[in-house]
């Protein structure tokens, strides 16, 4: 048996970098492009796919400020772990990998932290408004629009919304 890590293996970034392709190829002119992070395999695809694109858009990552990894390790400048794990977006409770963090080091633009509200508020409204079943880790990236709306005032924002593993005996709502 071979072991494929599931985030930081350049074959599974490049796989995971084809949702952000998918969505240049429909909307080209985009100011941001945003997915959530937590290893970073899919924050590392669509930045690669964002760079290697006739895009100019900025990539910007999202996760749960209860387990802000990425944030504090692009602001150290090394790989940061997690002291806490206790955030409903657990998805993203895994820190980034080496290979990982050298693409974000390189082609993010910036990692936002989002408050656990935020989170399901936006999972909530994915799933009322757009009839999509997403879990929390997913709707991270929509968090962030919510929480820091003057970020993002006047520009054009494609989201990465990822992931439909919910347990829906333990939604917030």
């Amino acid at each position: 048996a071979t072991f494929i890590h599931p985030y930081n293996n350049y074959y599974i970034i490049a796989g995971q970098a084809t949702a952000a392709k998918e969505l240049l190829e429909d909307i080209s002119d985009l100011d941001i492009v945003m997915a959530p992070v937590g290893g970073g395999g899919l924050l590392s695809g669509t930045a690669l796919s964002v760079r290697y694109s006739d895009s100019s858009a900025e990539v910007y990552g999202a996760e749960p400020k209860l387990v802000d990894d990425a944030y504090r390790s692009l602001k150290s400048g090394k790989i940061e772990s997690n002291d806490r794990i206790d955030t409903i977006a657990d998805g993203l409770r895994t820190m980034l990998g080496e290979k990982t963090f050298d693409i974000i080091q390189k082609h993010v633009h910036e990692i936002l932290t989002v408050e656990e509200e935020y989170i399901i508020q936006a999972m909530r409204l994915i799933w009322e408004r757009m009839k999509i079943i997403a879990e929390p880790s997913g709707a991270v990236p929509l968090a962030a629009v919510l929480q820091y709306p003057d970020v993002f005032k006047g520009k054009k924002i494609g989201l990465i919304i990822s992931g439909g593993n919910v347990d829906l005996q333990a939604l917030p709502f």
